[in-house]
């Protein structure tokens, strides 16, 4: 997968985590927190370029519409009235997408080979930033190359702060749809390992950064990717997989319940190397008005970034990693 992440909190395959351990069926929240995860890990799956046949088989074989189909039904199930009647009625939606994605992949997908998936990818993607729907979010809202270091340094920033990283078998950035959406499904995948065995302190911490990420990153640009992409797309695997993962962002902004200014198509604009005038530049993982910064002072975690690092600098090997 996209990133390294500590091996307590997360699981090491795709398999793994799409299988609900059953000794958390009693806690709705728990379930709601894995079942998000579930989600989004399915989304991010579908997005990254396929450099062998693992995905493809999880398509061909029906386990993406059933894993999906579970997560869903069984969000629905426990939803308990969080979200109100629009993430009630987000989840229909989700529910009829995903039967739609069982009827492409029956008369498509299935006889597909690895190369014409791959095909497929680079056609509605290209083999290299396309302007059409590029899946990284630095290329919206942000006109200047200075803004754009800003918002990746606020990005990098909550991944610190998490103890995630890109993998080195990943040759993607930090901002790609793909690697944010997989921290995503880490955060709530988290936020079910915490309410299990930590106490509500730390759960709300990882709540309160699922929030965050969703308001000032994903909730921003994704809604406009989905749109560029379904439109680039016309039909086919990835046009649904826009539709699906514009669902998805509509459900968990009223899950979470957080009101983001998502950006529009005036928005989005190439960037320059041309200082905005008046402006200086400074890096947005070291401003201390960074919203990671208030987050972590807000919820007491900088403290145990601080003895992360520390244990980071005393332990020569780095520490145990694991990939999701």
């Amino acid at each position: 997968m996209a990133m390294k992440q500590p091996v307590p909190n997360v699981s090491p395959s795709p398999a793994a985590v799409l299988a609900a351990p059953s000794t958390i069926k009693d806690s709705p929240a728990v379930e709601r927190a894995l079942n998000r995860s579930k989600m989004y890990l399915l989304i991010s799956w579908s997005m990254l370029y396929p450099e062998d046949e693992e995905f493809l088989d999880y398509l061909r074989c029906g386990e993406f519409v059933d894993d999906g189909r579970a997560a869903l039904e069984t969000l629905e199930s426990m939803l308990d009235g969080q979200g109100g009647e629009l993430a009630a009625e987000k989840l229909q939606v989700l529910k009829t997408q995903m039967d739609l994605a069982e009827t492409l992949i029956a008369s498509e997908c299935a006889n597909w080979q690895l190369s014409d998936l791959q095909s497929e990818h680079r056609r509605v993607f290209s083999n290299v930033i396309t302007l059409d729907c590029p899946p990284y979010e630095t290329l919206f809202g942000n006109d200047h190359v200075f803004a754009q270091s800003h918002v990746m340094g606020d990005i990098a920033g909550f991944y610190k702060a998490f103890g995630v990283e890109l993998s080195k078998d990943i040759h993607e950035r930090l901002d790609h749809l793909s690697v944010e959406f997989e921290f995503m499904h880490f955060l709530a995948y988290k936020e079910s390992y915490s309410r299990c065995h930590d106490g509500a302190e730390k759960t709300q911490i990882v709540v309160d950064a699922q929030k965050k990420f969703v308001k000032n990153h994903i909730g921003r640009w994704v809604p406009l990717f989905c749109r560029m992409l379904a439109k680039k797309a016309d039909s086919g695997l990835f046009k649904l997989v826009a539709d699906m993962t514009a669902g998805w962002m509509d459900f968990e902004t009223a899950f979470l319940g957080v009101t983001p200014q998502p950006y529009t198509e005036t928005d989005y604009r190439p960037a320059t190397f041309n200082s905005p005038e008046g402006q200086t530049y400074e890096c947005g993982a070291q401003d201390q008005g960074n919203e990671l910064t208030l987050l972590l002072n807000e919820v007491g975690a900088q403290s145990f970034m601080e003895v992360k690092d520390k244990e980071k600098d005393s332990d020569s090997g780095g520490g145990p990693v694991g990939t999701a």
